[in-house]
């Protein structure tokens, strides 16, 4: 299973190429290839998943929701018109898509997080902003997080 980690700041060129960190592309599984699925993310940024966690994501959440309730539909929709599976080039380059760079305000600077099973993608500054804008602290946060899911932990 995949465990991403960190927080690089990197380079991205006019065609849309942007490089994985190593150390995100070491953690890549094996059964992904070299492929990654890219789509719209949460809080305006990009998610980037390897190909075999998309794939046992779908299966176990999305095909699981009742498509003639409205909201999963639209749920559905959204979620996968942005969808595009990606491969890694010879560069460890991917390429993402000129509608979610739009959609993410990324431009020729682009903050690469690890997020658990996904990588996400984020302008510098829109990253520096949601981080910044938390009313609450982080050992704040931390404690509600762990108190309200420590059953599951």
């Amino acid at each position: 299973m995949a465990s991403f980690k960190g927080k690089e700041i990197y380079s991205i060129d006019s065609k849309g190429r942007v490089n994985i960190p190593v150390k995100m592309r070491k953690s890549i599984p094996e059964d992904a290839g070299n492929t990654l699925v890219v789509m719209r993310g949460l809080d305006k940024c990009i998610f980037v998943y390897p190909l075999n966690v998309w794939e046992e994501r779908q299966e176990k959440k999305l095909k699981d929701l009742n498509q003639y309730d409205e909201r999963n539909r639209k749920f559905i929709r959204l979620m996968l018109q942005t969808c595009e599976e990606v491969e890694l080039d010879k560069q460890q380059r991917i390429n993402l898509p000129k509608e979610l760079l739009k959609f993410a305000g990324i431009n020729s600077q682009v903050t690469i997080l690890g997020a658990l099973d996904h990588i996400e993608f984020w302008d510098p500054e829109t990253y520096d902003a949601y981080i910044n804008d938390c009313p609450e602290s982080y050992e704040i946060v931390a404690a509600k997080v762990m108190v309200e899911n420590s059953n599951s932990l």
